[in-house]
């Protein structure tokens, strides 16, 4: 306790010097952070792999690509990011310098994830950074070589005082929840994410959770099976399953059910060869805990293809369930896995109503060649995010907000969003002391004649789009002086 109280408090001091409130300042720590990228790529690398078996060209392209994405975005726009907003006036202050003003709010905690270690922790490091904060940084225990590396790496590269690691398990994190914070960031599970919203709670500190859930695919009969097998081959087997956004299960018609299966298949085979467990393209299951856990979701269940399994080596091939019931266990939690469950429906009517039973999910995808179909999804559907004829790829776009809703998350970050989630958005209004007539209006003893001009003030308000723009001005004016020739 006394030492996570440490430092949070060393934490706010350094934010209290307010050197986090300069634009340069903030650049500078950016570029620092995209420095330790260049020059310590290899490592990072090397611990994804031990912890994940990811490659060269998966450890770059899906964690640290995007991270850099973010970089290169908040540094050159930050200047626009920070000046102040100016709003649309009315006519009683038209006079007035009226605008928002973007402020850090103070000292926040970002609490990253194991399945994509680096990205899911430090894009919202950069945000939370270019929104002037100081941030206490907690990776995942759970993807330890990682977790471990940036914490030997983050203080060699920006100020360690404003921006600390905390690495630990679970007593370690839920000591650190017992501390107040200005706002809490974390991604990871729906069930963790209710304990940091419990812990918050306690000093009403505003949240962001990203979380998950089972994120559904519906494909129409009316749709190239053949495109739409490779696109979902590609998104539900990325990272041996291990994706928040991946399709978690299938909705189709029983007709195209085999065809289906073949050609996701035959895409299998020309993405990892003959043995899966040879390819170099194919991740592992994080620890011996979630194999046990994805293997027990294969109790009882048809496999079309896959099951193979080798526990030693965190391995599970990637698989197919046909003819899953709605209420089994694989469809009663988030799979987070290698294992992809197909579900008989009728029609998309019948899609959108098995979806709508369940919990929001964080995303939802919907292939087909009718737009009407895919526009009566969306419409008759809530989800965190949606990609028709594709997967995830929505998330790739910096100026879509990402996140959930509902049991899949609150709240939304990636490029300026996630700036605006670690900024206080404060309204200011700055008012000449001149022109005191017009305010006779609001001031006591009040009386129909100052209804009257009230509404009368309103309605050519209202209307002002009909008034060219620079006679606003002087029909204040002009309304002033009335004002002060009535009720002086």
């Amino acid at each position: 306790m006394a030492e996570m109280q440490y430092i949070v408090d060393h934490a706010r001091q350094a934010f209290a010097t307010g050197k986090t409130r300069s634009l340069d300042f903030r650049i500078q720590q950016l570029k620092s952070l995209k420095r330790m990228f260049i020059e310590k790529e290899t490592d990072i690398i090397q611990a994804l792999k031990a912890d994940l078996n990811k490659n060269f060209c998966s450890a770059y392209s899906y964690e640290i690509m995007g991270v850099l994405g973010e970089i290169d975005d908040a540094v050159g726009n930050l200047a626009e990011w920070i000046a102040p907003q100016h709003v649309k006036k009315n006519l009683m202050t038209l006079r007035d310098e009226v605008y928002i003003k973007y402020e850090p709010l103070g000292v926040v905690l970002v609490i990253g994830a194991w399945n994509y270690p680096v990205v899911l922790l430090l894009q919202p490091l950069v945000g939370a950074i270019a929104a002037g904060n100081a941030v206490i940084v907690k990776p995942s225990e759970v993807s330890e070589n990682t977790a471990k590396l940036l914490g030997e790496l983050l203080p060699q590269y920006i100020d360690k005082q404003l921006y600390p690691v905390v690495n630990g398990g679970i007593p370690e994190t839920t000591k650190l929840l017992e501390q107040r914070f200005d706002h809490i960031f974390y991604t990871g599970s729906t069930s963790v994410g209710k304990i940091v919203m419990t812990a918050a709670s306690k000093f009403l500190t505003p949240v962001t959770l990203e979380l998950g859930g089972k994120s559904p695919c519906y494909i129409d009969k009316n749709c190239d099976i053949n495109v739409a097998s490779r696109r979902i081959t590609w998104g539900k087997f990325l990272n041996c399953g291990q994706t928040c956004i991946a399709p978690d299960y299938i909705l189709c018609d029983k007709s195209i059910q085999p065809k289906l299966v073949e050609q996701i298949k035959e895409t299998l085979k020309e993405f990892f060869g003959e043995d899966v467990m040879q390819s170099k393209d194919y991740e592992r299951i994080i620890s011996t805990r979630h194999f046990k856990r994805l293997i027990g979701l294969l109790d009882g269940q048809k496999i079309a293809h896959g099951g193979d399994h080798d526990e030693a080596a965190r391995y599970i091939a990637p698989t197919i369930l046909t003819d899953v019931k709605p209420d089994s266990k694989i469809m009663q939690e988030e799979i987070f896995g290698p294992l992809l469950p197909i579900i008989s429906v009728g029609n998309v009517d019948e899609a959108i109503q098995f979806i709508n039973k369940r919990e929001k999910p964080l995303a939802l995808y919907v292939f087909s060649n009718d737009n009407q179909v895919i526009k009566k999804m969306i419409s008759e559907t809530s989800s965190g995010g949606v990609t028709a004829n594709d997967v995830i790829m929505h998330y790739t776009v910096t100026d879509l907000p990402f996140g959930g809703v509902g049991h899949s998350g609150m709240g939304a970050y990636h490029g300026k969003h996630t700036f605006d989630t670690f900024s206080h958005k404060r309204s200011c209004l700055i008012k000449s002391l001149a022109m005191e007539g017009v305010n006779k209006l609001r001031y006591p003893p009040y009386t129909i004649k100052k209804v009257e001009w009230t509404k009368f003030l309103l309605k050519n308000h209202l209307s002002k789009k009909k008034l060219c723009v620079f006679l606003l001005p002087l029909f204040a004016i002009a309304a002033a002086v009335a004002v002060k020739l009535v009720f002086y």
